[in-house]
């Protein structure tokens, strides 16, 4: 019985790891959430409206700090969490699958699904939403959009992480069609456990 791994799986797994990369980063953006939340309960007890200013204009921040800021600061980070984060979801396998039949399957059938999955839902999915949001982030960038309340500007720098997420998502979806054909390829009758998703 053949037991080695075909190339593809190798190539598949290398990409599905690569994608997954930003997404392991964003998660420490938790923190500044955390502190930022904290701030905020601070600066609302103490009546703060504007925390600092410096006099010059900075990206995504303009030329103040406001409590305002700090609540759509919290909001954005934490979309750019999930936006980066979902290739990591998938490569970690963590994200929501109803099994009630799945669960019972062989190896091979599973393969069989996913592949059938990424090739007709999950990639096309990507490409789409891609490409209908780069007109979404171009029109932030030519309007100057920016908070109608006082605080992020340059909203377009956040929009950014639509496009970027999904390429990432498309990219990983991709690694595992090309990973999953090889192990079709390969003749082997069960996943190894080393070149799983949950690999690292």
């Amino acid at each position: 019985m053949n037991t080695k791994m075909h190339p593809l799986e190798r190539f598949g797994q290398a990409l599905m790891q690569l994608s997954a990369w930003p997404g392991r980063l964003s998660s420490w953006l938790i923190l500044p959430i955390i502190l930022s939340v904290l701030v905020g309960v601070v600066g609302g007890l103490m009546r703060l409206g504007e925390l600092f200013g410096w006099g010059f204009s900075i990206p995504l921040f303009g030329s103040r700090l406001t409590m305002a800021s700090l609540t759509e600061l919290e909001w954005h980070l934490l979309g750019v969490i999930v936006m980066l984060g979902a290739a990591f979801t998938m490569v970690e396998e963590r994200h929501v699958r109803v099994d009630l039949i799945y669960a019972n399957l062989s190896d091979r059938k599973k393969v069989t699904i996913d592949l059938l999955g990424d090739i007709f839902l999950l990639l096309p999915f990507c490409a789409i939403i891609f490409w209908l949001s780069l007109g979404f982030v171009d029109l932030a960038y030519r309007s100057g959009e920016k908070s109608d309340y006082g605080g992020l500007t340059d909203r377009y720098l956040v929009k950014a992480i639509i496009p970027l997420g999904l390429a990432l998502l498309f990219a990983c979806g991709l690694g595992r069609v090309i990973r999953n054909i090889g192990f079709l390829l390969s003749g082997r009758p069960q996943r190894r456990i080393d070149d799983s998703s949950n690999a690292t």
